[in-house]
């Protein structure tokens, strides 16, 4: 297996390894103890029958024309079947056929299309607090559009999982669904219908999450690069360390875009909307950039804030250089040497914060802020929930990083349901003194936890973190790895858990989650009560409302 990337964004420095998946012993002691870096393959998952058709579904009879194979008749009759995907209604015409092995047809042959249906697939939403108890795992567009998508999806309901969190839009700006809109011209789509895969996911009795990367939009930058953060030298579009990739989220046409798009997928039936990248660039040349909600600014009032912050401290080396984190959104080398003292995560203190001079005109984080007011205004009454993905260093408060993100942890919790900071212990380089952050889960987990917990006291927001599902920058990953983040999290207060894994690899938690619900229901059958159990509590979702049969579309006339 070719090496791949930590994440689907452009990145050289998140390289990892290739991985692989032979299941491996869990150690004896909860102390980590280091694995070997190469593993045989991967196991594909047990496979699960086929999609039962819905009450309605009806049978079409097809005369085949000369030349003709049943893969292409697949893809021709997709659209107006239950089918996910065309292999999946390609089987399924062979089945019903006979058990057919061939493809090729000939010129006259008559054949059954089965899963036909009267109208499109409408999917509504299933409402839960937002307290529910997600236990998710990431997946790609074009991964969760496949065969092989749904069968992780299936398999990860069979380990205990309840959730996925799937892409509708990437960092490069493509848009995996259709979708109209003057700024997306045409475009490559994977989940051909939404609506339909929403109710695949319902049907698993799983919460549906439709991850939204909303500022980093390369794209939308490339096509309109009126839309792009400008370069104050050359008046052309900034580029972030040589890559235009940004778009000003200042930008009116930025943002009503990417609310209409996270209207229209909760409008098909998505329980959850997750923004990502609802930030300023972090990295670059910061005091070139410019953005809109600085117009009619004197150029040294809308650099001033930043200057100031990077050459007065504290004395603590809390306003050294910004985090640079990437999709992980902990912290590279780049970051300071230290941050604070603090080696235990059960009390942290409260953040000071630094008696800068107050900035002057309005600040990235009212950018941001007012966005998030907006679209949560409009997403609401869906009955979706909305949650941001946060990066982890956040949780530190240094006036630095909230200059260049514009992520202010207090404002943002007022407009969401639940907070998602990426606090993957690999990722917080050269933080607290610890050499090897990537095998001190514990500690980076715990310390993370609590102070988004603090910081956020009072507010009713939900802190549901990304854990890290890889194996980069860490000699430690195994299920044991799992297991002691997904438990630190929930000591620490956090409420379910997402796993990231760029390559859509989950062979560790796949191992982990049976291992954690077995001692959960242990512990809980001597406590007597779900609320004691280590890992997870075991929400589910109320199975009488997503076993319920397809509602459809008025019906339509058909043609072929």
């Amino acid at each position: 297996m070719a090496a791949m990337r930590l994440n689907p964004h452009p990145s050289s420095a998140l390289a990892a390894q290739p991985q692989t998946a032979q299941p491996l012993p869990a150690p004896q002691s909860p102390q980590l103890k280091s694995v070997s870096a190469t593993i045989a393959a991967p196991a594909k998952p047990a496979d699960i029958p086929s999609l039962q058709l819905p009450a309605g579904s009806s049978t079409e009879i097809y005369t085949a024309k000369r030349g003709e194979s049943i893969p292409a008749i697949a893809r021709q009759y997709l659209h107006r079947t239950a089918y996910l995907t065309s292999s999946e209604l390609s089987d399924a015409i062979r089945h019903v056929n006979g058990e057919r092995s061939g493809n090729i047809l000939k010129a006259g042959e008559q054949i059954t299309i089965p899963g036909i249906l009267p109208a499109p697939i409408v999917e509504k939403t299933v409402p839960v607090a937002k307290d529910f108890e997600v236990r998710a795992i990431y997946l790609t567009g074009i991964m969760a559009a496949s065969d092989h998508g749904l069968r992780i999806i299936r398999h990860w309901r069979e380990v205990g999982g309840n959730s996925v969190v799937f892409d509708i839009k990437d960092s490069d700006g493509s848009v995996t669904i259709p979708f109209e809109h003057p700024l997306l011209g045409k475009h490559q789509v994977y989940i051909h219908d939404l609506p339909k895969f929403v109710h695949f996911v319902h049907a698993q009795n799983m919460h549906a999450i439709a991850r939204i990367a909303i500022f980093r939009d390369e794209r939308m930058v490339v096509e309109h690069p009126e839309l792009a953060a400008q370069s104050r030298k050359n008046k052309q579009p900034w580029r972030e360390n040589g890559k235009l990739v940004w778009t000003d989220p200042s930008q009116p046409k930025v943002q009503d875009f990417d609310i209409a798009l996270a209207k229209f997928v909760a409008q098909s039936g998505a329980d959850e909307i997750q923004f990502d990248y609802v930030r300023f660039p972090a990295e670059g040349d910061q005091k070139d950039a410019s953005f809109l909600y600085q117009a009619g600014q004197p150029d040294v009032a809308q650099s001033e804030p930043v200057q100031e912050q990077e050459q007065k401290t504290c004395g603590d080396g809390r306003l050294g250089r910004p985090a640079k984190a990437k999709r992980g959104g902990t912290a590279t080398k780049a970051g300071v040497k230290q941050l604070g003292t603090a080696t235990t995560p059960e009390a942290p203190k409260t953040p000071e914060v630094c008696k800068l001079p107050a900035p002057r005109g309005p600040q990235r984080s009212d950018v941001i802020t007012a966005f998030l007011k907006k679209a949560y205004a409009e997403l609401h009454p869906t009955g979706v929930l909305l949650s941001l993905d946060v990066f982890g260093v956040m949780a530190w408060q240094r006036p630095v990083d909230l200059s260049h993100t514009g992520q202010d942890i207090v404002g943002m919790a007022k407009y969401c349901d639940v907070l998602s900071p990426m606090i993957y212990p690999s990722h917080f380089f050269g933080m607290d003194n610890i050499a090897h952050p990537g095998d001190a889960p514990e500690h980076f987990i715990g310390e993370s936890m609590a102070r988004f917990e603090l910081i956020t006291k009072g507010s009713g927001v939900v802190i549901r973190p990304w854990l890290q599902a890889f194996r980069w920058r860490t000699k430690t990953y195994s299920p044991e790895y799992i297991k002691v983040q997904v438990a630190t999290a929930k000591e620490k207060g956090g409420i379910g858990f997402l796993f990231w894994n760029a390559a859509n690899d989950y062979s560790k938690p796949y191992e982990a989650m049976p291992e954690m619900r077995a001692a959960d229901l242990k512990a809980g059958s001597k406590e007597g009560s779900k609320d004691k159990a280590k890992f997870f509590r075991g929400d589910e979702l109320p199975g009488v409302t997503v076993k319920a049969s397809l509602t459809l579309a008025p019906a339509q006339t058909a043609s072929h």
